[in-house]
């Protein structure tokens, strides 16, 4: 079993680094267009986005550090595993956007309120409205592709990360609005760059409060939902002979879950019956939510 395992794990991380290794590729090669079309095209719109395609790239290579630590087994300073580094991933990822979100929010604002004041707004070339449209184009492509990969492997890293190729989609849609709007309708509607950037910025952080929140409950050991832990003492007492399960302790791990349960089975049953169907109950829970996950049943006789 532990070979079988050992073999899941190293096939998941591998998946994970393929997908990763995609995005990486593709967010590079976006980044360097952004930027040569910002600076060709005389857009600060895209300029942003470029930066924005930059802190894609970034978190790609947080993912496939992290989740190399996160497949590393047990030992003795990490008895449940690595999981959590995974976790950890995530958070980072999550926090990155809401600064993201909040930096472009930041600049739109800024541009608004010049515009208001009286200052002009440089006109964008085609350059860098072309460069919005293949963007978005190509990162909703990837979304789509990396979210199913993730939900596939199991990976909250993956998925998190699937979400952050979105937001450049989201941003980059409003880098188009405003300077389509900015060619197409004139000195007077340039503004619309900076509002569809402010609009696009409180979509990013939305995403971001949606990652971080689920990782903040499980650095804080928060257990599983109620419906699964009453998934879980059905399944339990769908063995014949066990009963009374009770002090039912449950939490996350990155991809896997922690059980800890007590059980009462008959006293005058041998030792050995008693630890098979422990053993089968086990086996049974790590069919349900993955077979790296940690499994602890205590037996106790019947009152």
């Amino acid at each position: 079993m532990e070979q079988a395992l050992d073999k899941q794990n190293t096939e998941r991380e591998k998946g994970i680094y393929r997908v990763t290794v995609v995005g990486s590729i593709v967010n590079f090669l976006l980044l360097v267009f952004k930027f040569f079309a910002a600076f060709f095209g005389h857009s600060a719109a895209m300029l942003a986005d470029a930066v924005h395609s930059l802190s894609d790239f970034v978190t790609d290579i947080i993912v496939i550090v992290f989740v190399r630590i996160s497949a590393k087994p047990e030992d003795e300073s990490h008895d449940y595993g690595h999981g959590k580094y995974e976790t950890l991933a995530t958070a980072i990822i999550g926090i990155l956007l809401l600064f993201v979100g909040f930096g472009i929010l930041w600049s739109g604002a800024s541009s608004i309120y010049r515009f208001l004041q009286g200052d002009s707004l440089q006109e964008p070339g085609i350059l860098a409205l072309a460069a919005a449209l293949i963007s978005i184009v190509s990162k909703e492509v990837l979304y789509r592709y990396t979210v199913f990969k993730g939900k596939k492997l199991n990976s909250q890293a993956v998925i998190a990360n699937a979400w952050h190729h979105r937001s450049d989609a989201l941003s980059s849609i409003g880098t188009a609005i405003g300077i389509g709007g900015a060619i197409l309708l004139g000195p007077h509607w340039r503004v619309l760059d900076p509002i569809a950037a402010v609009v696009v910025s409180f979509f990013i952080m939305k995403v971001s409060i949606r990652l971080l929140i689920p990782c903040v409950d499980e650095l804080l050991e928060k257990s599983l939902p109620a419906e699964v832990e009453d998934k879980i003492q059905e399944t339990i007492l769908s063995f014949p002979g066990v009963s009374s399960p009770h002090h039912l302790r449950t939490r996350r791990i990155g991809s896997y879950c922690a059980i800890e349960v007590h059980v009462r089975m008959d006293g005058k049953i041998p030792l050995e019956e008693a630890h098979r169907t422990a053993t089968e109950i086990e086996n049974k829970l790590k069919e349900m939510f993955g077979r790296g996950t940690h499994v602890g049943i205590h037996v106790e006789p019947l009152k």
